[in-house]
């Protein structure tokens, strides 16, 4: 069973003496009618993470986001709507059918939709629902960006989980006669077996390892596939980053990337759409667990990318 509830209570500061230049993102939620919006949906699920035997508690992942990401200052030219959350009680792939039903609406009617993990198992419904979107437009190539720890291309024959996503994202493509496009920047050699790798060399996916994450190196290995995509959907794993800065997360990393690469990366994608034409409609956040969080390191950290991907998309200043 799954559900849609919207019933996140937005407060914080208020700044009353600059009147709109003094504005929050609790401020503007729900509030603001404009050409362009942006719609914040969550998926509080960590069933995929128990699948793939994770530290479970990522259920709660969306509510720590909107509770960073409240008192944030607003900079952004654009709407921003909640649509609230698909809450994922017993059945994975009925959930995220929902949640991708949920996202191919959302996009029908937002210029940019930004998911709230939940386990990595967001992936699979974010990838469904951009692809519903695109239904009437066939000839459409789907690129994905994962900044992450894991490939997450685990075999999802026994069971599906926080770890299969882009496996079951590749066989759909082989299904459907349509090319796998997917860049993991970040990887943990030391997380991830043979057998992933040599399935990525089977996939020709792109990716660079932690050790490796700088931003002429990602420019230069995602040019290549941007060219050859009209529509991106970029996903960041919270456990890409190091342990100490993303405690709150359901596999920590002991090294992990730099918070600022990821970010100039958010703004470059954004950059690069006019020059390699395609679309950068879709985002989310993912594994996002509260219950081993320390001072909400994670869930600022978490907001904070929000923050940067709305204001790459839409930023004022």
């Amino acid at each position: 069973m799954s559900k849609l509830e919207k019933n996140h209570h937005w407060q914080g500061r208020e700044d009353t003496e600059d009147g709109q230049n003094g504005l929050r993102w609790h401020q503007v939620v729900d509030t603001k009618q404009h050409t362009n919006s942006c719609a914040l949906l969550g998926f509080e699920c960590d069933l995929g993470v128990a699948a793939n035997k994770g530290r479970i508690g990522a259920a709660k992942g969306p509510n720590a986001i909107r509770n960073s990401l409240a008192n944030l200052a607003w900079h952004a030219d654009c709407g921003l709507s909640d649509l609230g959350d698909i809450i994922a009680e017993t059945h994975l792939p009925e959930a995220q059918t929902h949640y991708a039903q949920q996202i191919a609406k959302s996009l029908n009617k937002h210029s940019f939709v930004i998911g709230l993990g939940g386990g990595h198992e967001i992936a699979w419904g974010s990838y469904q629902g951009l692809a519903q979107h695109l239904a009437d437009k066939p000839n459409k190539k789907i690129g994905i960006i994962n900044f992450d720890a894991h490939f997450d291309l685990r075999n999802p024959k026994q069971h599906t989980s926080s770890g299969t996503p882009f496996r079951q994202i590749a066989e759909h493509c082989q299904t459907q006669n349509q090319p796998f496009h997917y860049a993991c920047l970040g990887v943990a050699e030391s997380s991830n077996t043979s057998a992933l790798f040599a399935y990525v060399k089977q996939t020709n996916t792109r990716y660079l390892l932690d050790i490796d994450c700088d931003f002429n190196a990602a420019k230069q290995l995602l040019e290549l596939m941007l060219k050859e995509v009209d529509e991106l959907y970029v996903t960041v794993c919270l456990d890409a980053f190091p342990g100490n800065i993303a405690p709150g997360v359901s596999a920590p990393s002991a090294l992990g990337i730099s918070v600022e690469f990821v970010i100039k990366m958010l703004h470059w994608i954004t950059q690069s759409q006019s020059a390699f034409h395609y679309n950068w409609t879709l985002t989310d956040i993912a594994e996002m667990n509260p219950y081993y969080d320390i001072d909400n390191r994670t869930a600022k950290l978490a907001a904070r990318l929000v923050y940067e991907a709305v204001n790459a998309k839409f930023r004022t200043l």
